[in-house]
């Protein structure tokens, strides 16, 4: 919905005259991708939609390509994170144990279809990642050479658009500089017309009860005198983090796996041709209240305001956006800033060329900068150096299907930060997604 949206509306600036959605759950296909094409076909009635379940006829000269898939569907999500709360560990989809176990299964499929890509699609693809963990994700994708993917997140635009809105100010006046990795981010400036707007951003109450700043006490954001990425709650709280979703008596995703199967199971029943406003009002109601239940279990903080889906209003930004936003510095002749998790280079003391860094980049005729940070925080840096040697590790996991490597790699990573915590997990981790990632030596 929200990809169709977004392609629909900027179809002809972009010049992309054909839209292709690939699922391999035929009925889900049937009806999100059919909803998808009712929406598409709303905003740009010349633009090609088409639907398959088959990935080589989905990527065939394609010229760009957008991943965001869950291997094992919300099942195995929610085996990733009980088995991590069983053990006393964060269980949450992309942050510690479970989001390793997670990617387990999103590297290996998504290194099919970047092979398939390689083949069949345009020698100048471009595949932007959004599945998660992407950090971890992204790392391995380009470990195992595929240097045209590109890892997107619509977490940092997410809350630059919340600042915009505090300020009553259009997107298009608001920049932030960010670095760090995926989901572990800082925006060490904040800019509205040019002007630095940090410190009366922190100050301000409204931020923290309108804003995604909710997560974090008035204290910390002063003592660290910047904006960091939400799930760094998860950080800065862990044992709050997993006390709150304990008592909650669920995770995250098994709200998820509800929500999700009474959405399908009511717009199954539902006629898409005859009636897509009514099952556009169904998706809405379901939809919102999966966005008011963003960690909400996690940290008792809930959003507020009333979620709806407009056909007609400006693009939101999301996920698609963020890739979109790609495309267009790609077309035109003036440089543009964005933020993507791409090689660092020597944008982050600290850290190796190759490493992949979530970071504000300059796109200009193609080529990716990312930004050189002259003076990050040194406990922003700590933290992130740290869980990026898990990350490289966890990607030497997987990518060679090396257990020792995966004790390792969970050992190292500050929510787990246990030798015998990490062995457990990995060797229970490794049978859990034995279906889907082969043997491991």
């Amino acid at each position: 919905m929200f990809l169709a949206k977004s392609i629909a509306q900027k179809a002809e600036a972009l010049h992309i005259t054909e839209l292709v959605f690939v699922d391999n759950d035929p009925e889900k296909l049937r009806i999100y991708g059919g909803m998808a094409a009712h929406v598409a076909r709303r905003l740009d009635p010349g633009l090609t939609f088409r639907l398959t379940t088959d990935g080589e006829d989905a990527v065939r000269d394609a010229d760009y390509i957008i991943t965001t898939i869950r291997v094992g569907g919300d099942k195995m999500r929610v085996g990733d994170e009980r088995i991590a709360l069983d053990r006393g560990v964060l269980g949450q989809e992309t942050t510690g144990a479970a989001g390793f176990s997670f990617a387990m299964r999103s590297v290996p499929a998504l290194a099919e279809y970047c092979e398939l890509a390689r083949q069949l699609a345009r020698s100048t693809v471009k595949v932007f990642n959004f599945t998660n963990p992407a950090g971890v994700v992204s790392q391995a994708l380009r470990d195992m050479g595929y240097d045209f993917t590109y890892g997107i997140c619509d977490a940092p635009g997410g809350m630059l658009r919340e600042f915009a809105a505090l300020y009553g100010a259009d997107y298009s006046r608001i920049s932030g500089e960010c670095y760090g990795l995926n989901h572990l981010s800082f925006f060490c400036s904040i800019k509205l017309d040019g002007r630095e707007i940090m410190p009366e951003l922190l100050a301000r109450e409204d931020a923290r009860t309108e804003t995604d700043l909710r997560y974090f006490e008035q204290d910390l954001l002063s003592h660290m005198g910047c904006v960091p990425n939400e799930y760094l709650y998860y950080f800065y709280y862990q044992e709050k983090a997993v006390e709150n979703i304990i008592m909650a008596g669920e995770t995250r995703g098994e709200v998820i796996e509800s929500i999700d199967r009474q959405m399908t199971a009511e717009l199954s029943a539902m006629d898409i041709e005859r009636d897509f406003d009514g099952c556009l009002k169904c998706f809405e109601k379901w939809y919102g209240k999966r966005d008011s239940s963003y960690m909400a279990n996690e940290t008792g903080a809930r959003r507020t305001r009333p979620w709806h889906f407009d056909l007609t209003s400006p693009d939101a930004g999301g996920y698609a956006g963020v890739a979109l936003r790609f495309i267009e510095l790609t077309q035109q002749e003036e440089a543009g800033d964005m933020i993507l998790c791409v090689p660092g280079g020597d944008a982050l003391p600290g850290l190796e060329p190759d490493d992949v860094i979530e970071i504000s980049c300059s796109i200009s005729s193609g080529q990716v900068v990312p930004h050189i940070i002259q003076s990050p925080d040194p406990r922003a840096m700590e933290l992130i150096r740290r869980v990026k040697s898990y990350e490289r590790l966890a990607s030497k996991a997987i990518v060679e299907r090396d257990r020792q490597a995966a004790v390792d790699c969970l050992m190292l990573h500050p929510l787990v930060n246990s030798y015998s915590l990490a062995k457990e997990l990995s060797e229970t981790y490794i049978a859990h997604n034995a279906d889907f990632i082969g043997g491991w030596h």
